[in-house]
């Protein structure tokens, strides 16, 4: 893998990486030459034990721009400044114009809970130049790239000791609110192990001190045992729909055995994992015959400088359908009390999933 760092005339880091050397004459974009100082802290939900993110000045931030606006390409007439520059290069990351945390956070407000600048770094992770391209279209040697990618940024990021967790995700369709159409994802790094990752350690810690094993690599196992649900078996990586979902067609992608992050994955891994993960995504598309929208969440070890012999490396992507015709939304048992109702049997989603025929090139 080729990389290239440079600085946007705004201040802020942009990375190139490419499976080709990078022309060392490309030259940084951004929107406007002046710095940006966003701000951004953080209030402390005393009732439900959590960290809430306050960014107003995200309200300013891009909105679907019109089909014809690619951000990303070529300059158009008329047209905002684009991102990145023109080049040969696989993918980029840069910093959100808009993020929801900022190294350079500062002042938080004296409320009556407790407040704390809003530490952290929002990244966004361009998959590919091509702005008509998808995740799951790319090539497999482009995807283990973008595998490396995430691997590089996890030990980047990581390596700070305000960084407690590493957390990249993608949202994909305006079904699930996606504000740019080229394909992208994100990485947040967080000041403190997000509530959804904690609960999840702390599941997994029980489990390995009870049982000697670690919970992930117990649940892969009881799928591959059963079959029903899985829809990738390699020699790394499995993928399958969980007998627990909470969403209608939602799948799990997770090593075999015990990996801890990303940064973890040797070349074979990187490789099985590139796998399931272009077969998960071919599917969707196949069943549904459209972009199919997602939330896609990657799950693995705090950077928070402790031992986590629990944690294993697994992603779990989240359509928001409930039926063909109906979108999937949160209601007020989900909302309100986390209790999830779901009226799609696993093993039925599961079951259209696997009849998908896919091609991975």
């Amino acid at each position: 893998m080729f990389t290239r760092a440079l600085t946007k005339p705004d201040g802020r880091r942009l990375l190139l990486y490419s499976r080709r050397p990078i022309d060392e004459r490309l030259v940084a974009p951004s929107p406007s030459p002046e710095p940006a100082f966003p701000n951004a802290h953080l209030r402390w939900h005393p009732l439900r034990g959590e960290w809430i993110a306050y960014a107003t000045h995200r309200q300013h931030r891009t909105f679907l721009p019109p089909p014809e606006y690619n951000p990303l390409g070529p300059t158009i007439a008329g047209a905002p400044p684009t991102e990145l520059p023109d080049g040969d290069y696989d993918a980029a990351v840069f910093e959100n114009l808009f993020p929801t945390l900022t190294m350079e956070a500062r002042d938080p407000p004296s409320l009556p809970v407790k407040t704390l600048p809003g530490i952290g770094v929002c990244e966004v992770v361009v998959f590919t130049r091509d702005a008509a391209g998808s995740l799951g279209a790319l090539p497999l040697d482009h995807i283990e790239l973008l595998v490396e990618v995430w691997a590089d940024r996890y030990r980047t990021l990581g390596a700070s000791a305000a960084i407690k967790y590493v957390f990249p995700f993608e949202n994909r369709g305006v079904e699930v609110g996606v504000t740019l159409h080229h394909p992208h994802g994100q990485i947040y790094a967080y000041p403190f192990v997000p509530p959804v990752a904690a609960r999840e350690l702390a599941e997994q810690r029980a489990h390995l001190d009870e049982h000697g094993r670690g919970l992930v690599e117990t649940l892969v196992a009881a799928e591959l045992d059963g079959g029903a649900r899985v829809l990738y078996a390699g020699e790394r990586t499995a993928a399958f729909v969980p007998a627990c979902a909470r969403y209608p067609y939602e799948v799990w992608i997770a090593t075999r055995e015990a990996v801890a992050s990303v940064a973890d994955l040797d070349a074979d891994g990187r490789a099985d994992f590139a796998r399931a993960l272009k077969t998960v995504l071919l599917k969707y598309d196949g069943l549904w015959q459209r972009p199919f929208p997602y939330v896609m969440a990657f799950h693995q070890a705090p950077t928070d400088g402790e031992p986590h012999p629990e944690a294993h490396l697994h992603v779990e992507l989240y359509p928001p359908y409930r039926m063909r015709d109906r979108l999937k939304f949160l209601a007020g048992s989900e909302i309100g009390a986390g209790v999830f109702t779901v009226d799609a049997d696993p093993d039925g989603t599961a079951a259209e999933l696997r009849r998908v025929e896919v091609s991975l090139g």
